[in-house]
């Protein structure tokens, strides 16, 4: 594995918010800056947020149900800190009305969908405390969904949060990536190696650029799954960093479920896996619901845990009306997250659409 720090043959210096990608004599002419994508259980500025369901894109019938959860994660993250939500001017009153609190921004901005996650830039810091957003090239997941107004989103909410753009040509989403803040990211082969996104590129010059933009000194690859969900595998329904050394991972019991083997594969590798400092990774599981509200349920509906989201003092969680599998999986989390309140939330319509909190939302760091 190619360390951050052992690396020499290219290097990216970053000159009026452009990544350039050059040689190394004439980095050395060059200030480098250590940009680093911190953790996300470090203190944030912001949540940046999307009030962007469509009719189009979810349906007549899941349509509202989605825009109440998207208020309901809005309101609950505000109660812990500032949350910015970009809406279309003709949803503007919807969503003032669905979400009513003042520490809910409102910005209206066109876009298509609402997965801030993925549209939105992935915000780094300096230790001298720079702040910056890499816009990672949005292509509606391999050009599977519209994606003209999302794909502006990025450098917009850049530009609305003050710092510069650093840019790049590789084409990932946010929710394909999971870092300890400390050198040490997971990422799914099945989302960032396809070639839908990055045709061509080696899984090693897809480190030696990642490691330069985030501050990474070792990826852990896990597999993933191409094609069962329009994300092909997003880290963020796999595994996450709960602090340093230590990795929330999900499990799907059910061998008729597409997602049983992989994440069977997933914790054999986490549970073999170092982190950048040399540590044996602790794993801790959170199985998926055996049971969902009927409601809202869909071939894609989204069960499981794992796409939790931390902020500013809590835990905003998924709770799917199995009572077991909910109330287990709050406890994990606090236990792994202690000093923090533990929310859990009915967003069963967003889960309809195969997705969940952390794909709804994007932290801003706060320096």
């Amino acid at each position: 594995m190619t360390s951050r720090r052992e690396f020499t043959k290219t290097v990216a210096a970053f000159t009026g918010g452009v990544l350039l990608e050059t040689n190394e004599a004439f980095a050395k002419n060059q200030k480098k800056e250590d940009w680093f994508m911190p953790d996300e259980g470090d203190p944030h500025q912001r949540t940046w947020m999307a009030f962007g369901a469509s009719e189009k894109i979810w349906g007549r019938k899941l349509l509202p149900e989605v825009q109440r959860n998207l208020a309901a994660i809005a309101k609950t993250i505000a109660k812990y800190e500032p949350v910015s939500m970009l809406v279309r001017q003709r949803d503007y009153a919807l969503a003032k009305k669905l979400v009513g609190v003042s520490a809910v921004e409102l910005i209206v901005q066109p876009i298509d969908d609402l997965w801030m996650r993925d549209t939105g830039p992935v915000f780094v810091l300096t230790e001298a405390g720079d702040k910056a957003a890499v816009d990672f090239n949005f292509n509606g997941w391999g050009e599977k969904q519209e994606h003209s107004l999302d794909a502006e989103v990025a450098g917009f909410v850049a530009e609305r949060a003050r710092v510069k753009t650093l840019t790049t040509k590789l084409v990932l989403e946010g929710g394909s990536i999971e870092v300890d803040g400390h050198g040490t990211a997971i990422i799914t082969e099945s989302c960032v190696l396809n070639s839908n996104r990055n045709p061509g590129v080696s899984k090693a010059a897809c480190e030696d650029r990642l490691m330069t933009l985030l501050g990474l000194d070792k990826i852990i690859w896990l597999p993933g799954i191409k094609g069962k969900d329009i994300t092909d595998g997003h880290t963020d329904f796999y595994a996450r960093f709960a602090k340093p050394g230590v990795v929330v991972a999900g499990y799907d019991p059910d061998p008729k479920s597409f997602d049983h083997a992989v994440t069977k594969k997933h914790l054999d590798l986490l549970k073999a896996a170092t982190d950048a400092k040399g540590k044996r990774l602790e794993v801790v599981v959170l199985e998926a619901p055996q049971a969902t509200r009927p409601a809202f349920q869909s071939d894609d509906f989204a069960a499981g845990y794992i796409n939790f989201y931390v902020c500013n003092g809590a835990v905003i969680m998924p709770e799917f009306g199995d009572t077991r599998a909910d109330g287990l999986a709050k406890e994990k989390l606090k236990s792994l997250f202690p000093g923090r309140k533990i929310e859990p939330i009915n967003i069963d319509g967003i889960a309809a659409g195969g997705g969940g909190i952390h794909c709804a939302t994007q932290q801003e760091p706060k320096v």
